[in-house]
């Protein structure tokens, strides 16, 4: 009998992981700004996060705006190990890897704009690097928030670039960047309720700016 052709899978993610680094010195950073969306998350769907040990990571579950079962996580690992609490999650709730959506700063992105992937490489992040590694795919959908590159340094300077991903918004940009978290927040919802494909085009083709 010859096998009937695939539909397209709709992706609906069931675990929204953000990335960044644990310690109040990296609070607000750049880098972090995958800890900001879900704590974003947390408070638009009312799902609490506590730390959880055996995840290592802050955890949350719930109820996600299409109806499905949602769980919200901050690694604590340090950027370069995120897969492992990623890892500690799928298995424990045996997840399977396109079912995870990653959110994390991308300085080829500027500021402002958000995409929406549904696999792709690291693109030389640690943090993605460490959750490809412990999912042992690439296929699994991301979402990049730019931030930008650092002004006046040169990029192949690394001095330049661990400053600017470790430094903190202007008072200017963190206000875009509030706006940007909302609509990041809209993208999410989008992918709960039609699939990530369909929130893909709604995500990558509007700039966030201050107007908004």
């Amino acid at each position: 009998m010859t096998e009937a052709v695939k539909q397209p899978v709709l992706v609906i993610p069931q675990l929204i992981v953000g990335l960044g680094n644990p310690e109040p010195k990296y609070d607000q950073t750049r880098h972090n700004i995958g800890f900001a969306a879900i704590d974003a998350l947390s408070r638009s769907w009312q799902i609490p996060l506590a730390e959880n040990r055996k995840f290592q990571g802050e955890f949350g579950e719930g109820i996600a705006p299409g109806g499905g079962k949602i769980r919200l996580l901050k690694p604590l690992t340090y950027m370069n190990r995120s897969g492992q609490s990623i890892q500690a999650v799928t298995n424990w709730y045996k997840l399977p890897p396109e079912s995870v959506l990653v959110i994390y700063d991308d300085m080829d992105l500027p500021l402002g704009k958000t995409r929406l992937r549904l696999s792709g490489s690291a693109g030389g992040h640690n943090g993605m690097k460490s959750a490809i590694a412990h999912l042992s795919t690439q296929n699994f959908p991301r979402l990049r928030i730019g931030i930008g590159k650092p002004k006046g340094a040169a990029i192949s300077d690394d001095s330049g670039t661990v400053s600017h991903v470790l430094g903190r918004f202007s008072a200017a940009e963190t206000q875009l960047m509030s706006l940007v978290l909302q609509f990041v927040v809209e993208c999410i919802e989008s992918s709960c309720k039609q699939g990530v494909e369909k929130a893909m085009n709604r995500c990558n083709s509007r700039t966030v700016d201050i107007s908004d």
